[in-house]
């Protein structure tokens, strides 16, 4: 394919909103933050005057990475990036169970994780 017309092609999914963006990514380890966990966090009472400034607070954190709003049990997944155990309990004491409208937090260490393959429009449907 010739750059032009890659060129065209990504210019028309910017246009379309299908390209939202590109990012930067870094290794955590390298700054210094080498230990990564999911916290999964039940909030009480589940209300939008509560979870706005929730997750408001926790998008603010520099050991956040990423914040899910879930079904389930669990009302949010959050990622977490760390330097170690001891800023992970203090993390989670200080900044989740130390709020009023946290009900539960579970940790959930991560110790290795791979990137798929690329997301691509669904294809046509086998038949059967």
């Amino acid at each position: 394919m010739a750059a032009s017309t890659c060129l065209d092609r990504v210019a028309r999914l910017r246009r379309s909103g299908v390209i939202l963006g590109h990012r930067l990514r870094l290794d955590p380890a390298k700054l210094g933050r080498g230990l990564e966990a999911l916290l999964s966090v039940r909030v009480r009472p589940h209300r939008r005057e509560l979870v706005g400034p929730f997750v408001d607070r926790i998008r603010t954190l520099p050991q956040a990475r990423t914040v899910f709003h879930l079904t389930g049990p669990d009302d949010y997944l959050v990622h977490v990036a760390v330097a170690d155990a001891a800023e992970l309990q203090r993390l989670v004491l200080d900044e989740f169970t130390a709020r009023k409208e946290v009900a539960r937090v579970e940790t959930l260490l991560i110790f290795q994780q791979w990137e798929c393959g690329p997301l691509l429009p669904p294809g046509p449907r086998a038949e059967r």
